[in-house]
């Protein structure tokens, strides 16, 4: 993501980057419910209205707290390298409606607006690794505790001008760091301390709505191009352009790879591969589609399709149980995507940085671990210890009655689908007086 920095030259508003930028940040924005669908069928029939609400709600968590104070903690003025702080901006009070983003020609209020979008879907990223098991008052709490000590100070490393990654020249065109691999391990942590949903390993959960799936994770590359394309806050050099190619070219190389995996693996192709592939090279070319080139993208892409796809399996493994895959493909494709930047980096991009294969060496290799690693640890450790406060205090689980007998009844006292229409009531037969007798007759008892 293009950061705050302050040009020589004065700039002016540019009315068209200023347009291209507030329907990129609608995009973003819809990818929050597009990722309700996606997740919301792949539950079971009995959990979909809550896994719907668990993306939702951050729509509106975090919204009011990026207004109040998470804007200035994360592109504020620096402090030590680790948060922002900026008091003009608390409430959005002191901003003025053509004041512009430092060196960039669009106004403070686009640019937060988009940031904010990001914001907001990360924490719901998270919720699929959760699904079944989580109160939803401790959910929305977890969310707003989690995005003030996580994401805003995270969003400052990376993005904001003093951050510690960003001041080390760490790559991450638009969030692998501190949107996937920090919803990822997040996840995780989460996970460890809250335990398996009943039946884990032991009963069936396989998606309820497969096309919900599809619609879902169609939606999510639609607002993909405005997530990755617009981060770039501009189209006047053609990086963005670059991006946007690269967005497409690498999540269809995604689905060819985890479909091949599928088929080589299993025997099959399913839908539900072809959804998860599409997301795993969504989350891979998010950090590195400005640094690398077309066919750069294609490696990347097939790569994060087949190591994803071996990936989601880890949880039967070593027996955590990551409900919808969060870990297998955000976790693990954030990590790739930003760590082939230090071999696939072509130099022709975003900067002049070049990786191995570029004749660049592994310097920036290893500044992408540093990133990678740094956000991952801190990310892990801080949200497990968030759960396990929640666990202790207020309960972050439901019942294991209201787990089996479904989260949607007990938390939201509705239904995703009713049937009660749907053929329930008396129905006329022309059935004869004998059958009609015949039929009302005890059954006899039949020794085998």
């Amino acid at each position: 993501m293009a950061p705050a920095i302050t040009l020589a030259a004065e700039t002016q508003l540019s009315a068209a980057n200023t347009g291209f930028m507030l329907i990129c940040s609608a995009l973003v924005m819809l990818m929050t419910p597009a990722l309700a669908f996606f997740y919301g069928g792949m539950v079971r029939v009995k959990s979909t209205l809550n896994m719907l609400m668990m993306s939702f709600i951050s729509l509106g968590i975090v919204t009011v707290l990026w207004v109040l104070y998470g804007f200035s903690m994360a592109f504020g003025t620096d402090s030590g390298s680790i948060v922002g702080w900026n008091s003009d901006w608390v409430g959005l009070s002191n901003i003025g409606l053509t004041e512009l983003w430092d060196g960039y020609t669009i106004p403070v209020f686009v640019f937060l607006v988009f940031q904010l979008m990001f914001a907001v879907l990360t924490p719901a990223l998270i919720s699929g690794a959760l699904a079944d098991r989580v109160k939803f008052t401790a959910w929305a709490l977890f969310i707003a505790l989690w995005v003030t000590v996580v994401y805003f100070p995270v969003a400052h490393w990376v993005w904001g001008a003093g951050g510690w990654a960003f001041e080390l020249g760490v790559i991450d065109f638009a969030g692998g760091t501190a949107v996937h691999i920090n919803a990822g391990a997040a996840a995780l942590g989460v996970i460890l301390v809250i335990g398996k949903r009943v039946g884990f390993k032991k009963d069936p959960m396989r998606p309820h709505s497969l096309p919900l799936v599809m619609l879902g994770a169609g939606l999510l590359w639609f607002g993909w191009f405005g997530f990755n394309a617009g981060s770039w806050l501009g189209n006047d050099d053609g990086v963005g352009a670059l991006m946007f190619v690269n967005t497409q070219v690498a999540t269809g190389a995604a689905v060819l790879g985890w479909l091949a995996y599928e088929k080589i693996r299993h025997g099959t192709f399913t839908t539900l591969g072809a959804a998860s592939g599409a997301v795993s090279g969504l989350v891979a070319i998010t950090p590195a589609g400005g640094a690398v080139s077309p066919l750069g993208a294609i490696a990347v892409g097939l790569i994060a399709g087949v190591v994803c796809a071996m990936a989601v399996g880890l949880k039967y493994k070593f027996g955590y149980d990551d409900s919808l895959d969060v870990v297998g493909v955000h976790l693990v494709g954030g990590i790739l995507g930003s760590l082939l930047i230090g071999f696939f980096a072509s130099g022709k991009g975003q900067s002049d940085v070049q990786g191995l294969f570029y004749g660049g060496g592994l310097d920036q290799f290893w500044k992408q671990c540093a990133g990678v690693f740094g956000v991952l640890a801190y990310s892990l450790v801080v949200s497990a210890v968030l759960a396990f406060l929640l666990d202790k205090t207020i309960g972050m689980r439901v019942s294991e009655d209201v787990e089996v007998a479904g989260i949607d009844q007990a938390e939201h006292a509705e239904t995703a689908y009713d049937f009660s229409g749907a053929g329930g009531g008396a129905v006329r037969t022309t059935a004869t007086p004998a059958a009609s007798a015949a039929a009302s007759a005890p059954s006899k008892k039949v020794d085998a």
